[in-house]
């Protein structure tokens, strides 16, 4: 074998040892349990046990269990994902993982209870968004701070969030269009929006079962606008019934457009037409808690749908790099979740696919009554 060549690969495997082991004692300090250091959230030691977290974990959010053999249940649940955020601390550095109020679900059930995308193939008759310049696009922008985005909200255990992505969009850009700025009607979606892509069989949405953001403008374009919230509140359930009512509406539907995978067509389109619904896979975000998430391998299924407010930029540690940019994303499981409700995510290859379903829509004055 050439020396040269033998070289390298020693050298080679030394820097990913010395990496691999500086991201280990990020993720799990100098502690050897299967617990990592962000467990505690300020009022405990990693050391005293699973047993010990699991009970800060039922006070801070609220658990109780209806027999010993569901809280017996739950709390293996729990060991588990806590092994599970150490994995996910391990792959995703940059970020912090630990406890947050889904760490008494499975994986499947978190898919079941929370997240909801449907038929995620784009609908055929999609508009294209514009290409527009990017030569002028600031280093960072947060819609947040220019008054285009409401409090974050919570969908609870229903599979809604893509009601949440689509008022989210129309919330930004009905605020572009008038001026004022509207929460709107989630559950309007939830109980009335049924539509469906043609070409797909079972793309339906569905309420708590899940839908499509481009579904919901579509549903929109055609009753005519959403509610507020505060006429239409969310109640987080498949209702059964559709109390739309036509003199209510808040907001409606220009149009609304399909953005180029090109990120910054993404930052473009972000920055002139106000935020973006955007899907993604949320694998990591069972477990997050802050930071910029940048994980080494997640799968680029969409399975959840978000809000696109912003981008920036920051340095991290272990590993020093230079600024890491990234996404600023509105979630939409309460305040509790997250940076006060809030994911960062790594910009620059499509992590997770959040470049791969962006829409963004154009609002126009509801009619006055």
């Amino acid at each position: 074998m050439d020396r040269n060549y033998s070289l390298f690969v020693v050298f080679s495997l030394l820097f990913v040892s010395a990496i691999s082991s500086e991201i280990e004692n990020v993720a799990v300090g100098s502690n050897a349990e299967p617990l990592i250091q962000q467990v505690v959230d300020g009022d405990g030691d990693p050391r005293l046990g699973a047993e010990h977290h699991f009970s800060l974990f039922k006070r801070r959010f609220g658990k109780s269990y209806a027999s010993k053999e569901e809280h017996d249940y739950r709390f293996k649940v729990f060991r588990a994902n806590l092994r599970r955020a150490r994995r996910h601390q391990s792959l995703d550095p940059s970020a912090i993982h630990g406890v947050t109020q889904f760490s008494d679900l499975t994986p499947s059930e978190f898919r079941k209870q929370v997240l909801g995308l449907r038929g995620v193939r784009l609908p055929s008759d999609a508009n294209k968004a514009p290409i527009l310049p990017t030569d002028d696009l600031p280093s960072n922008f947060d819609w947040r701070d220019h008054g285009a985005v409401t409090p974050v909200k919570n969908q609870g255990s229903c599979g809604s969030c893509w009601s949440f992505s689509a008022t989210g969009a129309l919330e930004g850009a009905h605020y572009l269009a008038t001026g004022e700025l509207v929460s709107l009607s989630e559950q309007q979606l939830v109980d009335c929006d049924h539509e469906c892509d043609p070409e797909e069989p079972g793309s339906c949405d569905a309420g708590c079962n899940g839908g499509l953001m481009n579904s919901a403008f579509e549903y929109i374009l055609k009753s005519g606008g959403v509610m507020r919230e505060e006429d239409y509140p969310y109640t987080g359930s498949d209702r059964g019934s559709c109390n739309f009512d036509k003199k209510k509406i808040a907001a409606s539907v220009a149009n609304f457009s399909v953005v180029s995978l090109d990120e910054d067509q993404i930052a473009a389109n972000l920055a002139k037409n106000g935020p973006l619904a955007v899907a993604i896979n949320a694998v990591f975000m069972q477990t997050y808690i802050g930071g910029v998430s940048c994980p080494y391998i997640c799968s680029r299924r969409l399975d959840h749908g978000v809000l696109l407010v912003g981008y920036g930029s920051a340095g991290y540690a272990p590993i020093r790099m230079k600024e890491k940019p990234y996404w600023i994303i509105k979630n939409s499981w309460g305040e509790n979740w997250g940076e006060n409700g809030y994911y960062k995510i790594c910009r620059g290859r499509n992590v997770c696919g959040v470049d791969s379903m962006v829409s963004t829509v154009a609002a126009v004055h509801a009619p006055s009554h």
